[in-house]
């Protein structure tokens, strides 16, 4: 009963709900270089489309992004007839008809990512009890955002450190609050095969998947901030021909 509490507990803070409890235990989370970062950084619209095919292939057996319309991929590349075909892979359930029975269609780019199971009883019920979180704003919602999500995806261990007993069917991650956690090591060497051709390490492909993970949690970032430097640089403009103009009227009165 002990381990099972466990395994739901780790589950429920899968890729990182404690940040706190990380400082707590000293855990330092490393710094990566993103090309996102900063007041004029943009999301790698390539890496970020490696990130969804790990996402595809790999995350979607066990992870839901049920708060993401497949059209958001359009942010990242994706064309028109991209998403309709990619949107036509999934079933969806959609009604009622005309008899008032609910029926599956194939999916329409407006429709959200299809979750992998039917309600969160049939999602414990495939893992052992733990509850795999949806993807959707995790980004967003783990303390440390990317950072925590390449050092979690990078950082589990084959063997624990001396005077670690994990419990069963745990796993040893070392940027991980506790660092046991029912989710397995995901990520192999060349686990995936690029598209584009990039080499699949697992730092590489833990770096996609984190920045697709941030795209999708914010998918107007690149927008946000290009607005934030047109407002900054037309309120400099501002205040330059205001001062121009208080200097001109004050000249005046002397």
């Amino acid at each position: 009963m002990r381990a099972l509490k466990t395994v739901i507990l780790s589950a429920a803070v899968a890729l990182g709900l404690g940040g706190s409890a990380l400082a707590s235990e000293g855990v330092k989370l490393p710094t990566q270089s993103w090309g996102h970062s900063g007041v004029f950084g943009t999301i790698d619209k390539a890496s970020a489309q490696r990130g969804f095919q790990i996402y595809k292939e790999v995350c979607s057996a066990c992870h839901s992004m049920k708060l993401v319309p497949i059209r958001t991929l359009a942010g990242i590349g994706f064309k028109d007839d991209e998403l309709k075909a990619l949107a036509a892979t999934y079933e969806v359930q959609a009604g009622p008809n005309d008899n008032g029975e609910m029926f599956m269609r194939p999916g329409i780019p407006a429709d959200r990512f299809p979750s992998p199971f039917p309600n969160d009883n049939a999602a414990r019920a495939s893992n052992n009890g733990a509850l795999p979180p949806d993807l959707s704003l995790v980004a967003k919602a783990r303390v440390g955002g990317e950072d925590y999500l390449y050092a979690f995806l990078t950082g589990f261990e084959d063997s624990p450190p001396e005077g670690i007993n994990l419990m069963p069917g745990m796993n040893y991650n070392k940027y991980f609050p506790g660092h046991q956690v029912g989710m397995p090591n995901i990520l192999q060497p060349d686990g995936v095969q690029y598209a584009d051709g990039t080499k699949a390490t697992v730092e590489q492909q833990a770096k996609d998947i984190s920045t697709f993970l941030t795209f999708v949690a914010e998918p107007k970032l690149d927008e946000r901030k290009q607005m934030g430097v047109k407002v900054i640089l037309f309120l400099i403009v501002l205040a330059g021909l205001m001062y121009a103009t208080k200097r001109q009227m004050w000249a005046k009165l002397h």
